[in-house]
């Protein structure tokens, strides 16, 4: 009979602050990500590989189904692929505005002042692609993985978090379709296109839509 594998379990290390401490943490947390926007205005100045590193890490630290990290963030800076990029997002989002979204769908988008050029994927100085991976290909055949949609999601709010924390900007693109990014990045069958994150310094006249976050009255129910 085949020994059952037991877990590896390690001590647990984690913070440990006063009740005072953990309150202003939380206040000031929740106050600084309060000023995170969708910024479309981005500078041309560099940013650093290793900052672009340090935010993947904190991407990879989210929770995943089984522990699986089924994801691959494929970070751009190459301008000839961001060119491409570019140029195969606006053919789809040209379609998008001219077309495939309906007339509710272009209403709620006019506050936000978008349309079908997206300038940015060529500015801003990094791209960063998030692939979700339905599956892993290993040398005995595929090995499934687990609340993909989910993990994929988690992972990239942890990214969006480490990018405004580290004084960056970026917006959440998602060209639909986004196949052409598959093909562009030259990514296996297991990966697919879940989102487009455009990272950098915001330019010195950048602009938001003066737009409002409900309360939270609005987005919680309590029992107490």
């Amino acid at each position: 009979m085949m020994e059952e594998l037991q877990p590896a379990f390690i001590p647990y290390v984690g913070a440990n602050f006063s009740l005072e401490e953990s309150v202003q943490r939380a206040e000031d947390f929740a106050a600084d990500l309060q000023k995170r926007r969708s910024v479309r205005d981005f500078s041309t100045q560099d940013v650093p590989k290793s900052i672009i590193e340090s935010l993947i890490k904190a991407a990879a630290a989210a929770p995943s189904g089984a522990n699986r990290q089924p994801y691959t963030f494929c970070a751009i800076a190459s301008p000839k692929i961001k060119k491409k990029i570019r140029e195969a997002a606006e053919k789809e989002e040209f379609i998008n505005y001219n077309g495939r979204m309906d007339t509710q769908w272009l209403d709620d988008l006019k506050p936000l002042g978008t349309d079908w050029h997206k300038p940015f994927l060529e500015t801003a100085p990094w791209l960063i692609v998030a692939f979700r991976k339905g599956y892993e290909i290993e040398s005995d055949g595929k090995h499934q993985n687990y609340y993909v949609q989910e993990s994929v999601g988690l992972a990239c709010g942890f990214l969006l978090a480490a990018i405004h924390q580290a004084g960056l900007i970026t917006l959440t693109h998602t060209p639909s379709p986004m196949a052409f990014l598959q093909k562009i990045l030259k990514r296996p069958e297991n990966e697919k296109p879940f989102l487009l994150l455009p990272v950098g310094y915001p330019a010195k006249d950048a602009q938001v839509p003066n737009l409002r976050k409900k309360r939270l009255e609005e987005v919680s129910v309590w029992y107490l």
